[in-house]
């Protein structure tokens, strides 16, 4: 069974294209663990008038994306995106879930 899982973050004014550019070399490393924990489908998308960030991304099974926030891959991923994201003291991004109101197949 897969799970569609939604949240948004914030970047810092300025910053969209630098956002872009480091996804776009994303680490190896991370696309791997990201992979190989079950997620699939991973899109992030940017309203540009409020610098909003709105996640969509797949689980398979009983994977929880939230069970990758004690791997130190993850942990120096948030603390390279830190400078240009709203953070927690963890330098985690701020992100809130969002509840799935329609979907379509």
């Amino acid at each position: 069974m897969n799970n569609i899982v939604s949240f948004k973050m914030k970047l810092k004014p300025g910053f969209k294209e630098e956002y872009k550019r480091r996804h776009d070399l994303i680490w190896p490393e991370l696309s791997a663990l990201l992979t190989n924990s079950g997620i699939s489908n991973y899109s992030i998308f940017l309203d540009e008038e409020t610098n909003i960030l709105f996640a969509v991304q797949t689980l398979s099974g009983n994977n929880n994306s939230q069970d990758l926030k004690k791997n130190e891959i993850v942990k120096r991923w948030w603390a390279y995106m830190a400078d240009i994201m709203d953070t927690n003291e963890d330098k985690s991004p701020v992100s809130t879930p969002l509840e799935m109101v329609f979907h379509l197949d």
